[in-house]
């Protein structure tokens, strides 16, 4: 690479240009994959962490499953429960309401604030995850996910009103959320009746099943499906469309990030051609000036990606409080590694002008 660190040293306008450039697509792609990240999250984490081997929803005859619409009967719970290979199936409802801080009384606070809450219903002997977890012992307590309990600005012992009932709050667990709302566990009895008097029919939604037995075969027998659960992320309503949105958007900025680096180095490499051509005319094999291309711009790539991945991280680390932001490897190296790669395929489209180069126009055969 003498020539690629050369032309990198005298050239600094260009590499601080073109490093500007990939800086600014990196933080526009790992901000937004940060985003996607962190509003996924908001909408899927508590499915994520049910208990169980798959999830069983209740569907009609080529519908698609629908958590909001699924309600499985005591028989389809049973069928579940008693069919061969099933170890464990524990029955959850799920339904959303408002909730608010209250008394000791019962009342609601004067200075209460009615906030949005999905409430999951399920036993407290249920398999251990993050979600059952939650779960409380009796009919008037409830357990709080983190930001159920930052919204209400309760804690341990205070107490919230649940659609005129007043729950004492027996736990405050995990950051869980359903469909951008956050999670409050309550006992199976006090769920129904407080599903029944938000309007819902009071039966469980989803049923968590743990073992091996013939899945289809049992879906089938009780008009259900039986899905893991990433494949029941699907059942959202809102997640397909808000995740695909937002991943057509990344996908755009990864396609233009690969033509932009295209074609500064397709400019920068057409003005080294007469270089190219004297180093060819000396003797230099292509694969050479191959490596010396692509060596200055994985230079240059890993110096812009840097550099915005570190930009990334500082206004995730700030916005973290005020946005649904999540900061993981899936949200920064793996960007970081497809802009890399699309990059370094930009910049390998401006390799013609290295491949083709005439050691003959280096000697002056052209004047």
């Amino acid at each position: 690479m003498f020539v690629a660190w050369r032309d990198l040293r005298h050239a600094r306008g260009r590499f601080l240009l073109i490093g500007a450039v990939v800086a600014l697509i990196t933080l526009l792609v790992g901000f937004l994959a940060g985003l996607a990240g962190g509003l996924a999250a908001q909408n899927v984490s508590a499915v994520l962490n049910l208990p169980g081997d798959r999830l069983v929803l209740q569907t009609s005859s080529g519908e698609r499953p629908s958590f909001s619409e699924s309600t499985l009967s005591p028989e389809t719970v049973s069928a579940w429960r008693h069919a061969d290979g099933v170890h464990e199936a524990t029955a959850i409802g799920i339904a959303q309401g408002r909730a608010s801080r209250a008394t000791s009384g019962g009342t609601a606070s004067g200075d209460a604030t009615s906030v949005g809450v999905a409430l999951f219903g399920m036993p407290d002997d249920a398999p251990a995850s993050a979600v059952t977890d939650l779960a409380p012992r009796r009919d008037g307590e409830i357990g709080l996910s983190a930001g159920a309990a930052k919204d209400l600005g309760v804690g341990v012992g205070g107490h919230v009103s649940i659609a005129g009932t007043s729950y004492r709050v027996g736990t405050v667990g995990g950051d869980l959320w359903y469909s951008h709302t956050p999670v409050v566990a309550l006992t199976p009895s006090a769920w129904a009746a407080a599903d029944s008097r938000l309007g819902g029919s009071g039966e469980p939604t989803v049923l968590a099943v743990s073992g091996s037995p013939d899945w289809d075969a049992v879906a089938s027998a009780t008009g259900t499906v039986a899905n893991p659960a990433l494949l029941s992320l699907t059942a959202l309503e809102t997640f397909t469309s808000e995740i695909g949105s937002l991943g057509l958007m990344i996908a755009l900025l990864f396609g233009v990030s690969a033509l932009v680096v295209g074609a500064f180095f397709t400019v920068w490499t057409m003005q080294r051609s007469a270089d190219i051509a004297v180093l060819k005319a000396l003797g230099a094999s292509t694969g050479a000036l191959v490596r010396d291309a692509l060596g200055q711009a994985l230079v240059v790539l890993v110096v812009g990606i840097g550099v915005g991945m570190a930009a990334v991280v500082g206004l995730g680390l700030l916005a973290g409080g005020a946005l649904p932001f999540l900061l993981s490897p899936l949200t920064t190296a793996l960007p970081a590694a497809a802009m890399a790669l699309l990059g370094l395929a930009g910049a390998a489209v401006a390799l013609r002008t290295v491949t083709s180069a005439d050691p003959l126009t280096a000697l002056g055969s052209n004047r």
